[in-house]
């Protein structure tokens, strides 16, 4: 594939893009994931000016953006909810006007899929989704590149989500492994079950891929054919005043060594976007360990250390996936080896 497919290209959703496509971002991320071990400079991007925007915090996200940046020889302008205006003084297009005018791309973080839509269709550079309400599409790279380097391929796996259904993470995840051609199942409770239209969506892309999704109330039915366990934190920014409520929900879905024995392939891999509460060594945890009586909520720690184990992995190739879309998106002509 000539990657002149994806110059100006934004990436606000991996419904946007084509299975060819997303295995080429996967294989050339593997390659710059080689070049960087290697030492090889890639400056793709000299001279490029980068905004970074982040309306939520964030710990990955944020660094692979910036090494990515760094790597490619581009300067990242790290722009915190406290350093801009949008949505408050001043309107998305107006703030996708000026930044469009000053950088080369945009990377937004934030609470509205609608705020990253308006972006791109305003901004005249491209535009990357590092995580909305609806989708983190740069996760899902990196997810499925962590797959593909442990298996060797994506072809006829089976990934299980043991989490809530009606999330960002799942919501792109079903979506992706539909395009991919992964089997996907997700075990939720029935409170929390995706959103239909999103099942609609990933079900007509996974006829066409060939690939099974489905939603099941059982998590022990969800993990026994899978090859990669996946979950996240049951819930995300927002959501904590009804914690209570969702530990009750949540607690037959972890992640726990009795949960894995029903797991068939020996070598199956565990899955986590992070951060992750796997025990009650953080201020966070501490806290919902007084206040819930828990001390691991989605994941336990003899899963999250186990050999099966690939989340630091998968967090690493965050940066190599994310530069991979940049570089693609606006570096000049260049022939990768993948």
């Amino acid at each position: 594939m000539n990657h002149s497919v994806f110059q100006g290209r934004h990436l606000l959703s991996t419904r946007d893009y084509t299975k060819d496509e997303l295995m080429w971002l996967i294989g050339f991320s593997e390659h710059l994931k080689d070049l960087k071990r290697r030492r090889v400079p890639h400056r793709y991007l000299e001279g490029r000016n980068i905004a970074l925007i982040f309306e939520k915090t964030s710990t990955r996200t944020r660094a692979a953006f910036t090494t990515a940046c760094i790597d490619l020889g581009a300067h990242p302008e790290y722009l915190g909810k406290g350093d801009i205006q949008l949505g408050k003084k001043e309107t998305v297009l107006d703030t996708a006007k000026v930044l469009g005018s000053m950088f080369d791309g945009i990377e937004f973080r934030g609470f509205k899929q609608q705020h990253v839509e308006e972006l791109a269709e305003h901004a005249g550079v491209p535009v990357w989704n590092g995580l909305t309400d609806r989708e983190h599409p740069t996760q899902m790279l990196a997810d499925f590149m962590t797959m593909k380097e442990h298996f060797g391929t994506l072809e006829g796996l089976t990934l299980a989500y043991c989490g809530q259904g009606r999330n960002n993470v799942q919501n792109s995840l079903m979506i992706t492994a539909a395009i991919l051609g992964v089997n996907y199942v997700n075990a939720t409770p029935a409170e929390l079950e995706p959103d239909p239209a999103v099942l609609e969506l990933a079900q007509g892309l996974a006829a066409a891929s060939g690939a099974t999704i489905r939603v099941t109330n059982d998590p022990v039915d969800a993990v026994r054919d899978a090859d990669a366990v996946y979950t996240n934190v049951w819930a995300a920014m927002g959501e904590e005043a009804h914690f209570a409520e969702r530990v009750r929900l949540m607690r037959p879905y972890q992640v726990n060594a009795e949960l894995i024995a029903h797991i068939k392939n020996p070598n199956w891999i565990f899955l986590h976007c992070l951060p992750a509460f796997h025990n009650a060594e953080t201020d966070y945890a501490r806290d919902i360990q007084e206040k819930h009586g828990i001390s691991a909520m989605e994941v336990t720690d003899d899963v999250f250390f186990c050999e099966h184990a690939r989340q630091f992995q998968q967090a690493e190739n965050r940066m190599h996936t994310i530069k991979a879309v940049m570089a693609a998106s606006l570096g000049e002509l260049y022939v990768p080896r993948v």
